[in-house]
């Protein structure tokens, strides 16, 4: 299915490198603008930015904690004086810190529940104005597996992850009548930092027998924004591990 972007504009909330990166890339394929978002990793965001002018299309990089309201106020004022107004938000913005039930502490929790879930509340209440007023707006929230099963980072990702899925069916009926949809893509044991870092040494316990690839989730984000049908959804990648 080829998905024409051309006049859109796209924010990607941490998109400075693996599935962020690999969905401002997709989209930008697409015809699409691409604000990519970051909160430390600048020069990667450069990067991706860099690559996204190489197709042709305008790219900026907004530095901002995503989890704050008056960050999140600053970054979509200055992609709409850049770029323009919204017209598609990839709220992927998020943190994994490994704990047990032991050593979580009330800060990761506060912070987890910040970073992965109300980030995408923020975002997404920011863009919805300029969303509502053409009656046309893509919203996809980069859950996990996480969310529905045990997971290997913690209850509390477990709990952030569940959040946001719940956030995007709520929002999904809300505006369904509107034109915009709200999805979510689930991923598991991804070939990204977070997953190299200590997640999973080996995916051998993916049916599948390998990790899955940035590329591969940006895809299905792809399928989402080109579906007009479709909303209130997750979809799972998981190698086959939801029926494992």
């Amino acid at each position: 299915m080829t998905v024409d972007l051309k006049g859109r504009i796209a924010l990607v909330t941490g998109g400075s490198r693996g599935i962020g990166a690999a969905i401002a890339l997709a989209l930008a394929d697409a015809g699409a603008d691409i604000a990519i978002n970051y909160r430390e990793r600048g020069s990667d965001a450069e990067n991706v930015a860099a690559s996204v002018r190489a197709m042709g299309r305008r790219a900026i990089t907004v530095a901002a904690d995503v989890s704050k309201g008056e960050a999140v106020a600053a970054m979509t004022a200055k992609v709409e004086a850049e770029l323009g107004p919204i017209d598609i938000l990839i709220n992927n913005a998020g943190i994994a810190l490994i704990r047990g039930i032991d050593d979580l502490t009330e800060a990761d929790f506060d912070q987890t529940i910040a970073v992965n879930l109300k980030s995408a509340f923020l975002c997404t209440q920011a863009v919805l104005p300029h969303m509502r007023a053409q009656a046309w707006g893509r919203i996809v929230n980069i859950s996990s597996g996480a969310a529905r099963g045990a997971g290997g980072v913690g209850l509390h990702y477990n709990a952030s992850k569940a959040g946001m899925e719940g956030l995007t069916r709520g929002y999904a009926a809300r505006l369904v009548k509107q034109g915009i949809t709200v999805n979510a893509v689930a991923p598991s044991l991804i070939e990204t930092d977070m997953v190299k870092s200590g997640l999973a040494s080996s995916p051998a316990r993916i049916p599948l027998g390998r990790f899955g690839t940035s590329d591969e989730v940006a895809q299905v984000v792809m399928m989402l924004i080109g579906n007009g049908y479709m909303t209130g959804q997750t979809v799972a990648l998981s190698g086959g591990m939801s029926f494992n």
